[in-house]
């Protein structure tokens, strides 16, 4: 059973720093794709970052890029997202999904995360 598992979001000050975890199991990420969204109260899920299945592509939502890296730690299966610069506008609820092929459209992903809270505010 493919499962996927996030963790690291809590609270932190504009202009502050925060990782989140994605621990996969059920499968590895070498053929995988691990997209990252997230949900504001009232808007709709956004992508916000992916990494390919060979860890070398990585792509970025505009309005991240710059502040947000994505990566793959150095077993085959977690993915982080760094997130640093954060600001009001980053609060939301961040979710990891996996498919065969990065996308940034939700509907394009078939295994999610339950979801873990960033909140930026002081």
């Amino acid at each position: 059973q493919l499962q996927l598992v996030e963790s690291g979001g809590g609270l932190v000050q504009p202009g502050g720093s925060v990782r989140l975890s994605c621990v996969v199991s059920g499968f590895t990420l070498d053929y995988y794709a691990i997209g990252w969204f997230r949900q504001a109260p009232g808007k709709e899920r956004e992508g916000v970052s992916c990494i390919s299945s060979s860890g070398v592509a990585t792509i970025y939502a505009d309005s991240v890029k710059g502040r947000f890296t994505v990566s793959r730690g150095n077993d085959k299966y977690t993915v982080y997202l760094q997130m640093n610069s954060l600001k009001p506008e980053d609060t939301a609820v961040y979710y990891c999904a996996a498919d065969s092929y990065c996308s940034d459209r939700y509907s394009a992903y078939h295994y999610w995360g339950q979801g873990t809270q960033v909140t930026v505010s002081s």
